[in-house]
C-alpha cells in the first residue's frame, strides 16, 4: 500500500502572486471599480474562491461575475510568464512520487491549473487535478479533498494534505486526513498553528516528514 499526498498550488507548489494580483488590478480597471484596494488586501485572501475575494474588496454582489470573468481571460494570457514553481517544488514532487500516489487540491481552476503544470513539465505525477470548477463546495470544505480521493478509488488512510493555509488545514481536519502545513506561502506560523498539526518550511520538507511516518 502506498501512502497519498494532495498538494495545494499556490503558495505551496507554485509562486503566482505577480499573476494574481495583475489580473485582480486588471478587472478593477476593466470594469471602473478602482478602490482603496491593496496588494496586502487581496493576497491575504489568496485560497479563496474569486468570487469571495472580489466581495472582499467591496465590489458589489452583482459585478463580481463579470470581474471573476475578465480576471480568468488576463490571468490565462499571462500566467505561464508570470508564475514560477517555488524552489524544491519539483524536488518535493519528484521524491513524493517515489513513495505516494499523487493529487493536486486547488481552488483555483483546474482546467487552467492543469496548463500550469503541464507548462511545467511535473503533471504526469499527478493522478488527479481537482479545482474550483470540480465541486461545488471549495476549500475550507472537506468536499474537494474528498473528491480527488474518490476519483482515486480511495479512503482516508494513510492520506496527507499539503497546504499553506488555515483553508486547507480546515479543509483536511473536516476530510478526516492528516496534514503538514508549510510556510511557504500566505499564512504564517501563528495561523497555521491554529491546527494541530506539524509545520514545515517547504513542500519538500513536508514530503520528506510524511516519507518517514509509517503506514496504518
Amino acid at each position: 500500500m502506498k501512502k497519498v499526498i494532495l498538494f495545494d498550488l499556490d503558495g505551496t507548489l507554485i509562486d503566482s502572486t505577480e499573476a494574481i494580483l495583475e489580473s485582480f488590478y486588471h478587472s478593477l480597471n476593466t470594469h471602473g471599480e478602482i478602490t482603496e484596494v491593496t496588494d496586502t488586501m487581496i493576497t491575504s485572501q489568496i485560497g479563496h474562491p474569486l468570487q469571495t475575494m472580489f466581495a472582499g474588496v467591496g465590489i458589489a454582489d452583482a459585478n463580481i461575475e463579470a470581474h471573476v470573468a475578465t480576471y480568468k481571460l488576463h490571468y490565462r494570457e499571462i500566467s505561464r510568464q508570470k508564475t514560477f514553481m517555488l524552489p524544491n517544488a519539483i524536488e518535493a514532487i519528484q521524491e513524493a512520487s517515489q513513495f505516494a500516489r499523487l493529487g493536486i487540491v486547488t481552488t483555483k481552476t483546474g482546467h487552467y491549473s492543469r496548463e500550469l503544470m503541464e507548462h511545467f513539465g511535473v503533471m504526469e505525477y499527478f493522478e488527479v487535478l481537482i479545482g474550483f470548477e470540480n465541486v461545488t463546495n471549495p476549500k475550507p470544505h472537506p468536499e474537494p479533498i474528498l473528491t480527488a480521493l474518490k476519483q482515486m478509488d480511495l479512503g482516508t488512510d494513510n492520506v496527507w494534505m499539503i497546504g499553506d493555509t488555515r483553508l486547507d488545514l480546515e479543509a483536511s481536519v473536516r476530510a478526516g486526513v492528516e496534514a503538514v502545513g508549510v510556510l511557504s506561502g500566505y499564512d504564517n506560523y501563528e495561523q497555521l498553528s491554529t491546527f494541530d498539526f506539524i509545520i514545515q518550511e517547504n513542500a519538500l520538507e513536508a514530503v520528506r516528514h510524511i516519507a518517514k511516518k509509517g503506514i496504518k
